[in-house]
């Protein structure tokens, strides 16, 4: 063993007094906060709820919009005796659209104390709507899928680039032309409408509020898109260990090479002109970050589940699914892409064994509509771009809707 390698492992095992108290209360530290945080995930009493709508809806995603607006109202911290002691969590809703042997469902999956939030901001968008509790869909299919019966696929979808970037939103898609609207829902309602009898669908979108770090990431980018120096956050000992070593590295380059200096307002003029040599490409990208990082962010994390009879079990509707997540994406911005960790597929050794474990755990987080451990940030017009109420152009007829409004009773009626 070279002398170097020997004389740090002697040094570690010697000094094991000093660290490893210091290891095991992190770890300790970090235990204790998943335990007393799950205990408090499992007391959350649930309500599922289901939204049918009229057959006719004049409102673009724009109201949708509003409704994230107002769901980010629960938006709560957390003291250290609340965080470390009590396991306070940020509580989060799932928003759910389920394609069922044909027929299309809009669920949202709310805590009970936040049933009457969820309900207004509703109503208030969209006041001829009708809500009510339903039984959880997820317990429709037998217990033990996969098995013999029936087969499922799935996966998590995940962004392309860094949150910041945005997807293609339902702005995109409309024109001033009513009749040329597009709906962004429309390709994945015909997919669903379209499936028989046998085949389920699940979509689901969880969504709480999100911290401020990620506009924070978000303003680094822009400034590193635009050659903006960002200034430093670090404690004058820090700067003071910074300068010494630049000085020594200048020191050392001076010896073989003539130090080029500009004078400060040369560097001012240089950092002042870095903006106008992006391309017209590049500044639109700059644009669309900044107008991104301008609304309301969501914490997200999206799942996608197929499951059918096994002599019915098409591909096809896989691919359809993942095609209508390709409408939201754009190459010079950000997009959908499943997350081959998450997903279903296998491939080389032990493949079935291996399948049929990533099935039951992708089922089962479904199920429990857990988070995940990287959820990445939607701000609310991308949120109302992948989850609204299908407009009056949508024309599949098996969106579940309400077939008859509600008059109001005769205003001298006694009651």
């Amino acid at each position: 063993m070279p002398y170097f390698l020997a004389k740090t492992v002697d040094i570690f095992l010697s000094y094991w007094w000093i660290y490893s108290p210091i290891v095991l209360f992190l770890l300790f530290r970090a235990l204790w906060l998943v335990y007393i945080q799950t205990l408090t995930a499992k007391a959350i009493n649930w309500v599922l709820l289901e939204v049918k709508i009229p057959k006719e809806i004049l409102k673009t995603p724009k109201a949708m919009e509003q409704f994230f607006a107002g769901l980010s109202g629960v938006k709560s911290g957390a003291n250290f005796v609340e965080k470390w002691w009590e396991g306070k969590i940020q509580q989060w809703m799932s928003c759910e659209i389920v394609g069922k042997n044909g027929d299309i469902y809009f669920f949202i999956r709310t805590p009970v104390g936040f049933r009457n939030l969820v309900e207004a901001n509703i109503y208030s968008q969209y006041p001829d709507a009708e809500i009510k509790e339903a039984p959880d869909y997820v317990f429709d299919v037998p217990e033990d899928v996969p098995n013999k019966d029936y087969n499922l696929w799935g996966t998590e979808f995940v962004l392309v680039k860094e949150d910041a970037y945005p997807i293609r939103t339902y702005i995109a898609f409309e024109e001033q032309v009513e009749e040329k609207r597009l709906d962004p829902l429309a390709n994945l309602a015909e997919v669903l409408s379209k499936l028989k009898d046998g085949e389920q669908i699940w979509l689901q979108y969880l969504v709480k509020p999100a911290d401020d770090e990620w506009k924070k990431k978000g303003d680094a980018l822009v400034a590193k898109l635009i050659g903006k120096k960002i200034p430093s956050k670090e404690g004058p000992l820090w700067k003071a260990l910074v300068w010494v070593g630049q000085f020594f590295r200048d020191l050392i380059i001076g010896l073989y090479k003539i130090p080029e200096q500009l004078s400060a307002d040369e560097k001012k003029e240089a950092m002042a002109s870095l903006m106008q040599y992006l391309s017209p490409g590049e500044k639109e990208v700059v644009a669309a970050i900044e107008m991104n990082l301008s609304k309301i962010g969501m914490d997200t994390a999206i799942r996608f589940i197929y499951i059918g009879r096994s002599d019915i079990f098409s591909r096809g509707n896989i691919s359809a699914i993942i095609g209508t997540f390709k409408l939201f994406n754009t190459l010079n911005l950000n997009g959908f892409r499943p997350n081959k960790l998450a997903s279903t597929s296998v491939d080389y050794f032990f493949k079935k064994r291996r399948e049929y474990a990533k099935k039951r755990r992708l089922l089962n987080a479904y199920k429990l509509r857990m988070f995940t451990s990287k959820p990445f940030v939607l701000n609310i017009e991308e949120w109302a771009t992948i989850y609204h109420y299908p407009t009056y152009i949508i024309e599949a007829p098996t969106v579940r809707r309400i077939e008859a409004k509600k008059g109001d009773p005769p205003i001298g009626l006694p009651t």
